[in-house]
């Protein structure tokens, strides 16, 4: 390598490095590469162990933020990251939920001091390769959204301009993924989603935005390793059900809209650092 690589995903909770990026970190670190994960907010309004919910009772949001904070220091070393950044922020909950109005949360903070408690990190850290979510947060949830709002403000504040990917699923593989999830789920489970499937939002991104797309197949067992440390959210998804083979074979590859680049591409990728090798 002619300089050194760092690369850093901006994500919103404890888990999100590994079922969106999980792939892409382990590959990285793999060949040399420095591996940064900041994520914003702490997950106080995921599950507590045993599946509680936090509008039921037992839940208690500190308690679980702590919790998280050990399984994502553990998916962190299953990954390889080198540096985790814990912003600090607290969960804002799904979007419409009660959580949105509490001024300490992520979704409620404002932009500017968001932003500049990240562009520091970014400034000290200098990576040429920054990962974040789309405009919609990939499916809509607030610190998602917040996620992509803060990592576009602090690029505002840099000296340099690094390039920016969003993770994406190309809309013909989303297809696919609904069969994969449906065969995975109880017949109770696929009716609840068929119910409410008018309400859901589009998830697949049109593949001629799609510019890099990674095959992480030769490191599939550590982003499933890095998804069974988050237990107490992800024990019983259909990442984990689907088991370690089906996993490797319909997850092996990692999709990423190209947002912010100095450089001009027009074709699909295959490497998020082919212009810095």
């Amino acid at each position: 390598m002619s300089e050194s690589l760092t690369f850093l995903a901006v994500h919103a909770h404890p888990d999100d490095e590994a079922s969106s990026s999980g792939g892409v970190f382990r590959l990285l670190k793999d060949q040399g590469v420095r591996t940064v994960l900041v994520t914003c907010t702490n997950g106080e309004f995921g599950d507590a162990v045993g599946g509680i919910k936090p509008d039921q009772p037992g839940h208690d949001p500190d308690a679980v933020a702590i919790y998280r904070k050990g399984e994502l220091e553990d998916s962190c070393k299953i990954l390889g990251i080198d540096r985790l950044v814990m912003l600090g922020y607290r969960d804002s909950g799904m979007m419409g939920w009660p959580q949105n109005d509490d001024p300490k949360c992520f979704w409620s903070t404002p932009l500017e001091e968001a932003a500049e408690k990240l562009a520091a990190i970014l400034n000290e850290e200098r990576p040429q390769v920054i990962m974040t979510y789309n405009e919609i947060g990939f499916y809509g949830h607030p610190d998602h959204i917040q996620a992509h709002r803060i990592t576009l403000s602090a690029l505002d504040l840099l000296d340099y301009q690094p390039t920016v990917y969003f993770n994406a699923i190309p809309a013909s593989v989303f297809a696919r993924f609904r069969e994969v999830i449906e065969e995975s789920q109880t017949e109770e489970e696929n009716d609840e989603a068929r119910e409410s499937e008018e309400e859901q939002m589009d998830l697949g991104t049109p593949d001629e935005l799609i510019g890099a797309a990674i095959d992480v197949t030769s490191v599939a067992d550590a982003k499933f390793d890095a998804l069974q440390a988050h237990s107490s959210q992800l024990d019983e998804s259909f990442f984990l059900r689907m088991g370690r083979e089906r996993f490797k074979e319909v997850m092996g590859t990692e999709w990423f809209v190209r947002a912010v680049s100095p450089f001009a591409h027009d074709d699909v990728v295959t490497d998020l650092f082919v212009d810095y090798r």
